[in-house]
């Protein structure tokens, strides 16, 4: 299985519809918003994805939160709190927002961890656990956003520049 990961799109529309394209494109199977999607409309763009999307929270979802639940009901798209934890393919997997969530506990308990946030490109491995983050989707900087692809099987992410 391939999983989609992308973050912190905080609206930006036109990046939105390029990131579902190129998860279009690639095929995955499922994708992963690490969280700020910031507004309902941002969310439903995602609706062009040919495959479910599982979205956290993010510190700028919060206020938005049962719109967000709303228009996520108006196609394949489930909302959580962070930290989120999905079994895939027998690959244990956290989900958050926010890196500092991140303690030992998670690290000794996951096979991957899955968070946004920073902005910045994040692809590290302790003990057994693979922690990663894309990095900017929001197109704060130009030129420089991208997105996650990750194989369940193989472990190993690679990011896809736009």
């Amino acid at each position: 299985m391939i999983i989609g990961v992308t973050g912190d799109t905080h609206n930006n529309l036109k990046n939105i519809k390029k990131i579902c394209s190129i998860f279009n494109k690639n095929r995955v199977d499922l994708v992963i918003h690490t969280g700020d999607i910031s507004l309902p409309k941002s969310l439903l763009e995602f609706k062009s994805l040919n495959c479910p999307i599982k979205v956290v929270l993010g510190n700028n979802d919060i206020g938005e939160k049962k719109d967000l639940e709303e228009v996520s009901n108006k196609f394949n798209c489930e909302i959580y709190e962070e930290p989120f934890l999905i079994e895939i393919d027998n690959r244990k997997i956290s989900i958050l927002h926010h890196p500092d969530l991140i303690d030992e506990e998670m690290i000794l308990n996951n096979d991957l961890i899955l968070h946004g946030h920073t902005h910045r490109f994040r692809l590290e491995q302790l003990e057994n656990c693979i922690i990663f983050n894309p990095g900017e989707c929001a197109g704060f900087m130009k030129d420089k956003n991208s997105i996650g692809l990750v194989d369940l099987r193989k472990m190993n992410p690679k990011i896809i520049n736009f």
